[in-house]
């Protein structure tokens, strides 16, 4: 295994296990400009400003590795839903942007369930992938997962 840590590449001894360890904290500001809604359908695209806390480590019995990085990463919001009927609909919702350095896309496909006025109810999928490409490292990483949750307003 190679993981390119510094200016030079490191090595690993090769049929000797290695423990990676990866970490990503992720900090968002997002602004979204919402169209208005007509009939069933509304949506709306913004920009996210994404801070991304980056570690990705790894460890054999006779060495350590690692290369952390912190780094503005822009991305575009984007939202759509369509309302099947008065109290539920479909959510496509999500950060994403791709360049020649890496990508990043942060997208959910739900049903939200609207009981009353202050309570959303969601269930869904969920992907998160990304990675860059560069000269110190080379990583991607792709999750998906499927998603229950809740949204009250105030």
């Amino acid at each position: 295994m190679v993981v390119s840590s510094r200016p030079s590449t490191v090595r690993f001894s090769p049929n000797t296990p290695v423990e990676a360890a990866y970490q990503f904290n992720s900090y968002r500001l997002t602004y979204r400009y919402e169209f208005p809604r007509k009939g069933r359908f509304q949506w709306g695209i913004g920009a996210t400003a994404k801070i991304r806390d980056a570690l990705i480590r790894l460890s054999s019995a006779s060495r350590t590795e690692e290369k952390t990085n912190v780094g503005f990463v822009p991305l575009i919001n984007f939202r759509a839903e369509w309302f099947a009927k008065e109290q539920l609909s479909i959510v496509l919702v999500g950060d994403a942007l791709a360049s020649p350095q890496g990508r990043a896309e942060d997208v959910l496909l739900a049903a939200y369930f609207y009981p009353n006025r202050r309570v959303t109810l969601k269930a869904g999928y969920r992907l998160l992938e990304g990675g860059a490409d560069n000269d110190e490292v080379y990583n991607f990483t792709l999750l998906h997962y499927a998603v229950i949750g809740g949204i009250i307003n105030f």
